[in-house]
């Protein structure tokens, strides 16, 4: 039976409610949601009138970042934090496992703001492999979120005025092409084909979402095994709920997503 994983940058949870991300699930039905730039404390039932289990983890600071995760039954296992205090207390990372799938909402730290911000950048992605490895041992991982880097030129509209920005930066893109060297799978790229532009997120600046001037930051990189299940991939650009669009991938299979 296929089952659809949604990932969305809310910008703010309770904005993105109050901009229709409720009706949206009742409409669309993602067997798992994962949320990043929650700003906020939830508690658990906080979705339940909509079907979904809960499970968040906010930052220390009030109105920050923070992820989260719901899902249509509860999960077996739930790790909150990589277990590094610099990231831990910005709510970066939250695993949950079904079966034999793990599931992670991550939301990845922009270096836009300051040299010190881009080089916390830079140690979280050299943190993730250990808990991934983790993760990976014995089952299916499918790594859902905000990264914060366009891969490609293809994956940014203005790629060659962005080239010495934070999210387009050479390191950033060597990095996340050798992750992928690692045996990971950009779900969406795959689906899409090498020569498709898609965006997920649009700047507030100037007429970037008229223009469709956007940057594919949101991803749903998987294990091979699991990549292989991906069916379809659709960008929810008319929704509005947030300046990110919901990428939401079909997979086929069995996995344990859903209430018995």
């Amino acid at each position: 039976m296929p089952f659809s994983v949604t990932t969305l940058n809310a910008n703010g949870l309770k904005s993105a409610l109050r901009k229709g991300l409720g009706a949206w699930l009742t409409k669309h039905q993602p067997d798992l949601l994962a949320l990043q730039e929650i700003r906020g404390s939830y508690e658990a039932d906080a979705f339940a009138h909509l079907g979904y289990q809960a499970h968040w983890f906010p930052a220390e600071r009030p109105g920050y970042s923070g992820v989260g995760i719901l899902a249509k039954r509860e999960p077996d296992q739930c790790f909150r934090g990589m277990g590094i205090a610099d990231f831990d207390r910005e709510g970066r990372w939250l695993a949950a496992r079904f079966g034999t799938l793990w599931a992670v909402s991550a939301y990845f730290p922009s270096g836009t703001s300051s040299e010190g911000r881009q080089l916390l950048k830079y140690r979280f992605l050299d943190a993730i492999d250990t808990p991934l490895k983790t993760l990976r041992n014995g089952c299916e991982v499918l790594l859902l979120g905000d990264v914060n880097i366009a891969h490609q030129e293809i994956d940014l509209k203005n790629w060659r005025s962005n080239r010495k920005d934070s999210g387009f930066l050479p390191e950033e893109r060597r990095w996340l092409g050798g992750f992928l060297g690692r045996g990971w799978v950009d779900v969406h790229r795959r689906l899409l084909g090498p020569d498709t532009p898609e965006y997920t997120w649009w700047s507030a600046r100037g007429q970037a979402y008229a223009n469709d001037t956007g940057w594919r930051i949101d991803y749903q990189l998987a294990t091979p095994n699991l990549a292989a299940q991906a069916r379809s991939a659709w960008v929810d650009r008319s929704a509005r709920l947030s300046d990110h669009a919901p990428l939401t991938v079909s997979y086929e299979g069995s996995l344990p997503l859903r209430a018995d």
